[in-house]
């Protein structure tokens, strides 16, 4: 599931939540801008522990409405920092340690505006929008992150 922008002038570049492996080189191309002299980008790779747990295995789980909530939370932060423009993917399905898992990257006139909205937009992206992470320990226990 991606989106394409509303408007030519929509800072919102690209967004989408895919069960195919995500691209490095499409996120940062979307978000290139003359006028911008920072660019930040974020890339979340499947680690092998969490809690102290070795992990085996995950899957990520999404929402139908998952792309819209995206838009919503790209909208706010382009609204909230002097954006250029913005993208943001999230992987689903199952994943391998090493995988990545999720991509943002934001464009903006200077670097400490960049870093600020693109860590914005992670945080809310893992917080606000429906994704679920299903992961499967060692011992064969497993755990839902994100699951209400």
């Amino acid at each position: 599931m991606t989106t394409p922008p509303r408007t030519p002038a929509d800072p919102v570049r690209l967004l989408g939540v895919r069960d195919t492996p995500l691209s490095l080189d499409e996120v940062y191309a979307a978000v290139g801008d003359a006028a911008a002299g920072g660019t930040a980008l974020f890339v979340g790779t499947v680690r092998d522990h969490d809690g102290g747990r070795d992990v085996t295995t995950l899957e990520y789980s999404a929402h139908p409405g998952a792309v819209g909530e995206l838009r919503r939370v790209a909208e706010k932060v382009a609204a909230d920092f002097p954006v250029r423009a913005l993208a943001a993917v999230h992987r689903t399905g199952p994943l391998a340690v090493g995988d990545i898992a999720v991509i943002a990257a934001v464009s903006c006139p200077h670097r400490a505006e960049a870093f600020a909205a693109c860590e914005r937009l992670v945080e809310d992206l893992k917080h606000e929008v429906p994704i679920w992470k299903h992961q499967i320990f060692t011992s064969g226990e497993d755990a839902w992150v994100g699951a209400c």
